[in-house]
C-alpha cells in the first residue's frame, strides 16, 4: 500500500492507484474529461491538473501514479486559472451550435465550462476541420465538435475489441476516422463521447434529454441481459442507453441494445385480436378471441383427447410467463405437449451437463471469465451469440495477459485476438476435444488431485483418453499436432480456465455427445475448479435459461424437477391430476402430419424461420384445426393462423428474466403497448381462468411467489422495487466429493463434401429486429457467405446470387465472398425470411450437405 496526503487527506491505497482514483475514495472530485473508468487513462485533456509538492509543473491526475508520502493539491486559485485556460483553448475550434447539437443538456464540455465558470474564449485559429462524416451506417461524426479525449478509440479497442476508431491525422488536423469493415455498430462510441461528435442518427433531432422519460430496464436481445435504460416519448422509444459502469454489462451495449429497438415503435405491430373468417383474418375484441380459443381447445380434447393439444413457448417471454404457459397446458389442457426452440440448442446441452455434472446450465457468474488465465472458445461466434460474453474474454486475454484458443470451423471476429485459432473441419468437433484432453493428461498437466476429490469415476480419465488416436484426430480435424500441443499447454498450464460453447456445438448434428465431450475436456482442464473461470454453454435467445427453469419442455417441471419422479408433488401443489408421457417439438410436428394434434398454441415463437425443417412445419401448420398465435409482429404464422392475440414487446411489460449465468433481473414496463395489446401474462391469465372457472387469477407477483415453492432453486430470489434494477444472485451449489462424472465419448467421422451451416449474426436477434430500421441499415437482408476458391469455381461474384439444395428443400441468396468460411463450408444466418435457410436444414441440425449452384 501507499500513503499520501491529498487536500490535507492521508489515504493509503494500493500501489499502481492514480491520484485521480486515490482522490475519488476521498470522495473529492477532481474534473475530467477524457477519464473513463473502463479503459486505461489518457491524459489528453488536462482539465485534471493538481499540484504535487516539489514538482515544479501541474500534473494530470488521471494517468499520474501515487508515490509514497507525496503531498498533492487539487483546488488553488493557480489550478482554477490554468483548467480555465485548458477550457479555453479546448474551445478554440469548437462550434459553438448547442441549440442543434444533439448533446444539448447532456454534454460534458458544456457541464465543464459551467462548473469551471469559463464564459469567455479569448484565443482563435485557423478552421481545419474537416465537415460532418455521414457516410457511416447509424452514426454521424462532427470533427469540429470533437476535443480529441480518445475515449471512443479507447472503448471500440480496449472493451468491444473492434478497433474499428482511430486517429486519422496529427496535430490540429488530427480527428477520429473508421475502419468501416470492422465496426459492430454496437454505439459505445456514441455513449462514452463528452460532446455532440458522435451522434446516433436514429435519435438525432428527434427529442432534447428532459423531454423523455427513463425508465431502468434490461435488453431481451441475449442471454447476457444487460442492464439498459429505456427512453420514451409520445409512448415511443426514441433511444436505449446504458451509462452505469457498475452494471453486469459495465455500461456497454452491443447493436442489440443499443440500435435495434425500432421493431417496438413499428408501425406493422399487431394491435388488435384477429379471427380467422373465410381465410381473412378479421378484428375482433378479447372476449371473442379468447373464448373461440378456449371453445375449440375444448372441443378438440373432447373429441380427440389432450394428447391432440400442444403448445410451444418461448425465450423471449418472462419467468412468470412461460412457468403460466407450462401450467396451463397441464392444469388447464390436460396436456405435457409442450416444448421451444431450445428443442434444437440449448436443452441438448443442459441434459448431458445436468446427468453428468450437476450443472442446469452455467457453472460460473460471466464475470469471472474477465478474470481468466485462458479461455477457450468453442464452436461459438460468441461475439454474435452473446457479445457481453466477449466484452469479458477481451478483459480476460487483451486487457489482461490471459491465454485465448479459439476453436471453431470458420473464422469469428475472436480469431484476430486468438493465441491459437483451431480451425477444424465440420463435424470432427469430439475428435478435437478428446485429442485436447489426451494431450494435457499427457503432458501431466492435468489437476489430478482435484479429479481424484470430486470425480465418480476417475479411474475412467486415463482408459478413455488411453484409446483417443491422435494420427487420427490430426486427420479428421485438419489441423497439426503442433497447433494442437500448443493449444493443450495454454489450457493446461494455466490456473484458471473458462470454456465456452455454443449454437455451432448444440444447434448440430450429434450435439449430446459434443456437449459431452467439451464438459470432459472442462473437467480435464481445471474449468470447474474454483470461483474463477467455468463452463458455459451459450444460447444466444433472451430467456432461455429462464424458460428451461420453468419447465416448459415435457422431461421437466418447474425447477428441473424430473417429469415422472416429481410428478406426484405437483399434482398436489397445484391440485390436479397431471398427464402421463408428453410430446416434445419433434413429435408434435410428427403428430401434427400424422392428424395426432389437431390445436397448436405458438406463444411469441415462429418455427417457420426459427426452427430447422421450416417448410414441413409450414406445411404441418397448415393441416390444424386450430393454430393460435400470440406475437407482437405479422408474420407467415400469423396469416396462417385462426386466432391471433397481439401481445407486449419487452418494453412494455414486466416481470422476472434469468440470464445465462443464473443471474435473475427485472423487467420493467416503459411504455403501453400498442391499441388493444396486452402482456403475454395477462392473455394465459384470462385464458387459465376460461379453462378453470373460479380459479385464482394470477399475477405477476402471485406467478413469482408460487415459481419460489414450485422450483426451490428459485427460492431466494427477491427482485427490488425501487427503479435501480439489481439482480438476484444465488451463488451456484459447489460439486460435493465424487459427484461429478467423466462420460467418455467415441468420435465419429463424418461425411465430407459442400455443406451449409446457419446461425447468428451479430447485426440480428432473432428475427423481431428484421422490422428495426438500424440493424437493418447494415445488414437489409440474407445472404450465402461463401470461400473465394467456392466463388471461383461456381462463376460467382460477390453480390451475385446461388441456389443450394438439400435433401428437404432449397434456398436462394445473394453471395458474400469472404476467407471467414473455408474452402466447402456456407454460412448462412436465419434470421431473414426472404432467405428462409432453415428450410433446406433436415430435423435437429444446422449443417447439412448441399448442391451449389449459380442462380
Amino acid at each position: 500500500m501507499v500513503s499520501l496526503t491529498i487536500d490535507g487527506r492521508t489515504v493509503s491505497v494500493p500501489a499502481g492507484t492514480t491520484i485521480l482514483e486515490a482522490a475519488r475514495q476521498l470522495g473529492i472530485a477532481i474534473p475530467t474529461l477524457c477519464w473513463l473508468q473502463k479503459v486505461s487513462p489518457t491524459g489528453a485533456c488536462r482539465v485534471c491538473v493538481v499540484r504535487i509538492e516539489g514538482v515544479e509543473r501541474l500534473m494530470t491526475a488521471c494517468n499520474t501514479p501515487v508515490k509514497e508520502g507525496i503531498v498533492v493539491t487539487t483546488d488553488s486559485e493557480e489550478i482554477s486559472a490554468t483548467r480555465r485556460q485548458i477550457m479555453e483553448l479546448m474551445l478554440v475550434n469548437h462550434p459553438l451550435d448547442c441549440p442543434v447539437c444533439d448533446a444539448g443538456g447532456e454534454c460534458d464540455l458544456q457541464d465543464a465550462c459551467y462548473n469551471l465558470d469559463v464564459v469567455r474564449q479569448e484565443f482563435s485559429a485557423e478552421d481545419v476541420q474537416p465537415g460532418p462524416i455521414d457516410k457511416w451506417p447509424l452514426i454521424q461524426q462532427v470533427p469540429s465538435r470533437c476535443i480529441l479525449c480518445e475515449k471512443c478509440v479507447k472503448v471500440c479497442h480496449e472493451v468491444v475489441g473492434s478497433s474499428s476508431l482511430f486517429i486519422n491525422d496529427k496535430g490540429e488536423r488530427a480527428y477520429i476516422d473508421k475502419h468501416l469493415e470492422l465496426c459492430e455498430f454496437c454505439g459505445n462510441c456514441v455513449a462514452v463521447c463528452p460532446t455532440g461528435t458522435m451522434i446516433s442518427k436514429l435519435f438525432k433531432f428527434r427529442a432534447r434529454p428532459w423531454e423523455l422519460k427513463k425508465t431502468r430496464s434490461l435488453c431481451t436481445g441475449c442471454g447476457s441481459q444487460c442492464e439498459i435504460d429505456i427512453h420514451v416519448k409520445n409512448n415511443q422509444i426514441y433511444r436505449i442507453t446504458s451509462d452505469d459502469e457498475n452494471t453486469v454489462n459495465n455500461g456497454n451495449l452491443c447493436i442489440g441494445g443499443f440500435f435495434s429497438y425500432g421493431y417496438v415503435n413499428s408501425t406493422q405491430r399487431l394491435s388488435t385480436p384477429l379471427i380467422n373468417q373465410g381465410g381473412q383474418l378479421m378484428r375482433a375484441d378479447w372476449d371473442e378471441a379468447l373464448g373461440q380459443v378456449a371453445e375449440r381447445a375444448q372441443q378438440i380434447r373432447a373429441a380427440h383427447g389432450a394428447d391432440a393439444l400442444a403448445g410451444l413457448a418461448s425465450p423471449r417471454l418472462t419467468n412468470e410467463e412461460n412457468y403460466l404457459f407450462q401450467k396451463l397446458f397441464r392444469v388447464g389442457l390436460g396436456s405435457n405437449n409442450i416444448d421451444s426452440e431450445a428443442r434444437f440448442g440449448a436443452l441438448r446441452a443442459l441434459l448431458p451437463l445436468a446427468a453428468n455434472l450437476g450443472l442446469p446450465g452455467a457453472s460460473n457468474r460471466m464475470d469471472r471469465i474477465g478474470h481468466s488465465d485462458a479461455v477457450l472458445v468453442f464452436g461459438s461466434d460468441v461475439t454474435a451469440e452473446a457479445p457481453a460474453i466477449d466484452w469479458q474474454i477481451e478483459a480476460a486475454c487483451r486487457k489482461r495477459d490471459g491465454k485465448l484458443v479459439v476453436a471453431n470451423m470458420r473464422r469469428v471476429k475472436l480469431s484476430r485476438w486468438a493465441n491459437t485459432q483451431l480451425s477444424y473441419r465440420p463435424g470432427s468437433e469430439v475428435f478435437l476435444a478428446n485429442a485436447l484432453a489426451r494431450l494435457i493428461v499427457d503432458k501431466g498437466l492435468a489437476d489430478k488431485d482435484y479429479l481424484n476429490q470430486y470425480l465418480a469415476n476417475p479411474e475412467d480419465v486415463e482408459k478413455h483418453l488411453s484409446q483417443v488416436d491422435l494420427a487420427q484426430a490430426i486427420k479428421e480435424t485438419g489441423l497439426s499436432q503442433a497447433l494442437l500441443e500448443e493449444a493443450a499447454d495454454y489450457l493446461g498450464q494455466a490456473e484458471t480456465v473458462a470454456v465456452i460453447f455454443g449454437g455451432d456445438i448444440t444447434r448440430g448434428a450429434a450435439a449430446a455427445d459434443k456437449v459431452q465431450a467439451i464438459a470432459n475436456l472442462a473437467l480435464i482442464c481445471g474449468a470447474l475448479h474454483g470461483d474463477v473461470g467455468g463452463l458455459f454453454p451459450v444460447d444466444e435467445k433472451g430467456n432461455t435459461q429462464g424458460l428451461l427453469d420453468m419447465g416448459a419442455c415435457p422431461e421437466f417441471l418447474p425447477g428441473f424437477s424430473d417429469y415422472a419422479k416429481e410428478k406426484s408433488r405437483f399434482e398436489k401443489l397445484w391440485s390436479c391430476s397431471l398427464p402421463d408421457g408428453g410430446r416434445n417439438a419433434e413429435k408434435i410436428l410428427e403428430g401434427i402430419e400424422k392428424g395426432e394434434v389437431r390445436f397448436l398454441y405458438l406463444a411469441a415463437t415462429n418455427p417457420l424461420i426459427s426452427f430447422p425443417d421450416s417448410r414441413r412445419w409450414r406445411k404441418a401448420l397448415e393441416s390444424l384445426d386450430m393454430l393460435v398465435v400470440q406475437d407482437i409482429l405479422p408474420s407467415e404464422v400469423t396469416r396462417l393462423a385462426h386466432v391471433v392475440l397481439p401481445a407486449a414487446a419487452f418494453a412494455e411489460k414486466s416481470g422476472s428474466l434469468t440470464s445465462l449465468d443464473h443471474r435473475v433481473n427485472c423487467l420493467r414496463r416503459a411504455m403501453k403497448a400498442p391499441g388493444k395489446a396486452r402482456e403475454d401474462w395477462d392473455i394465459l391469465a384470462d385464458l387459465y381462468q376460461r379453462l378453470l372457472p373460479g380459479s385464482v387469477r394470477l399475477d405477476n407477483a402471485a406467478l413469482l411467489d408460487e415459481i419460489k415453492t414450485a422450483a426451490p432453486i428459485y427460492s431466494d430470489v427477491c427482485l427490488p422495487a425501487q427503479d435501480r434494477c439489481r439482480p438476484c444472485v444465488k451463488p451456484l451449489p459447489m460439486p460435493e466429493k465424487k459427484s461429478l462424472r467423466y462420460a467418455p465419448v467415441t468420435a465419429k467421422a463424418e461425411a465430407s463434401g459442400m455443406q451449409l451451416l446457419t446461425g447468428k449474426i451479430l447485426f440480428h436477434f432473432g428475427t423481431t429486429t428484421t422490422f428495426a430500421e438500424g440493424p437493418l441499415e447494415v445488414a437489409p437482408e440474407g445472404f450465402i457467405e461463401v470461400n473465394p476458391q467456392d466463388a471461383q469455381t461456381l462463376g460467382v461474384a460477390d453480390g451475385g446470387a446461388i441456389r443450394v439444395t438439400s435433401q428437404t428443400g432449397a434456398a436462394q441468396a445473394k453471395v458474400k465472398i469472404t476467407e471467414n468460411v473455408p474452402p466447402g463450408l456456407l454460412f448462412a444466418p436465419y434470421h431473414f425470411s426472404d432467405v428462409d435457410i432453415n428450410q433446406i436444414m433436415p430435423m435437429a441440425v444446422n449443417r447439412v450437405a448441399v448442391d451449389v449452384a449459380k442462380a
